[in-house]
């Protein structure tokens, strides 16, 4: 699913933007206030976050009132040519937005771009303590092949 694919609740998911700045850094602060998601102590300011993500392969889920539920979004792993299909991704999902099926489309969303982009592995890392993302992950989104 990329642009415009619909979430959860008649949320849609969109390519990210600078005009979702201050919302995907709340949410992003939210998960390293809560300590099982990221060793990070602090966002960064947007201009550092939108350098580190490849514009191609990040998106939100938007509301019906436009607000951020959640995000995904991929960096490249290395520099060395034999990576070069190789990204590590991240989502988040705001605390009120949770369980409310955000994460999957986020994550169908990144499959598709990266996969009509020739990468060929999305990695992760994730805390033993949450255990939220680990199904999804582990690629039993529907219509996804372990």
């Amino acid at each position: 699913m990329g642009r415009g694919g619909m979430a959860a609740c008649g949320a849609v998911v969109v390519p990210m933007w600078a005009g979702h700045a201050r919302q995907v850094l709340e949410i992003y602060q939210a998960g390293i206030d809560e300590g099982s998601a990221t060793f990070e102590t602090s966002t960064p300011v947007w201009k550092a976050f939108d350098a580190a993500k490849l514009p191609e392969h990040r998106f939100a889920v938007l509301d019906e009132s436009g607000t951020v539920l959640g995000w995904v979004a991929a960096s490249r792993v290395s520099d060395w040519c034999a990576c070069a299909g190789v990204v590590e991704h991240s989502v988040y999902v705001g605390p009120a937005a949770r369980g409310r099926g955000v994460a999957g489309p986020l994550l169908k969303g990144l499959i598709g771009s990266t996969e009509a982009a020739g990468i060929w592995t999305i990695q992760s890392e994730i805390f033993p303590e949450n255990t939220a993302p680990r199904p999804a992950r582990a690629g039993r989104l529907p219509g996804c092949h372990p």
